[in-house]
Parts: structure tokens; C-alpha cells; sequence
């Protein structure tokens, strides 16, 4: 029987994850809670709660042949060091180029992941999702989480003397 593997996030890790999923024979659905894939390098104007964000004129600073995914070589005419609207358009290539979008859910949030009353046996989870405003459950063998580590603001404001008055 073929594992069914849940993923949060269709960002970078997220969509490298789907892709390796499915090299080594499992069913991989990814939950992305946004409307489109590329987690923060998906660039806009707007504030979304839970959400990174990055500036109108971010750079990566890494350059593409060490940012590259080693089976995707970034396109010869992009320049050595990416923005946030090239690397995404490289993610999107690479999901169209290995056929990742049909296992991606969209507009999709994970409310909670818990391991199955009869985990010592089965190894299963329950993975709760919110879509459309209704909520559902799904059981998974496997959950591999994809968010990144930036979507909670990590502000050490209280260490700073003086910040408070």
C-alpha cells in the first residue's frame, strides 16, 4: 500500500518535498494556506497575518548556480543573483517542469496535526485542514512540515533596556 505523506507549506522545502515524495513511490498533498506557491519569496504590497515578507527590492544573496536545485539548473539568461520575482518564477518552472501543482492545495490551512488514538500501531496521523470555511480530516503516514521558520515575527523587544518607557 502506498504511503500518504501530508505537507504544510508549497514553498521552496515544500515543493522539493512533493518532488521527493513522489521519487520514492509515496502519495504526497501538500497544504499551502496562500493562493500560490513560493512561501516568501511570493513578494506583495500587502501584510497577511502568518505570513513573511520580504521588501520591494529583495536580492537574494545567494547566487543561482548555489541556489539552484541540482536536477533544475536556473535559466542561462537570468542573472547571477536572483530577486524575489525571479526566484519565484524559477519555482514556478520547476513545479511545472516536474509536474508538482496537481498535489498542491491552495487556500488551504492546517488547523492541527495529531498523532492517531492507535499511533503505536498504525504510525498514522490526523491532519485537520480549513478550505473554503469548512473543516475536514485526513489520516496520513507520514507529515513533513515545509513552513520555514519566518512566519512567526520573532521581535526580542523586552531584552533591549529602555525599550518600555
Amino acid at each position: 500500500m502506498v504511503k500518504k505523506v501530508a505537507i504544510v507549506g508549497a514553498g521552496v522545502s515544500g515543493l522539493t518535498s512533493i518532488k521527493c515524495c513522489l521519487e520514492e513511490g509515496l502519495e504526497p498533498t501538500c497544504f499551502e494556506q496562500s493562493d500560490d506557491i513560493g512561501g516568501l519569496w511570493r513578494f506583495t504590497d500587502y501584510v497577511e497575518d502568518g505570513r513573511p515578507s520580504m521588501y520591494r527590492s529583495m536580492v537574494s544573496n545567494s547566487s543561482k548556480e548555489m541556489s539552484a536545485f541540482t536536477d533544475f539548473p536556473c535559466p542561462e539568461n537570468f542573472p547571477a543573483f536572483l530577486s524575489h520575482h525571479q526566484l519565484l518564477e524559477y519555482l514556478r518552472m520547476y513545479t511545472k517542469h516536474f509536474d508538482l501543482q496537481k498535489y498542491i492545495q491552495l487556500k488551504t490551512k492546517v488547523i492541527s496535526i495529531k498523532k492517531c488514538p492507535d499511533f503505536s500501531n498504525t504510525g498514522q496521523w490526523e491532519v485537520v485542514i480549513e478550505a473554503n470555511g469548512k473543516q475536514s480530516s485526513t489520516m496520513f503516514d507520514a507529515v513533513m512540515v515545509c513552513v520555514g521558520y519566518l512566519t512567526e515575527p520573532s521581535l526580542p523587544l523586552k531584552s533591549y533596556p529602555g525599550f518600555e518607557k
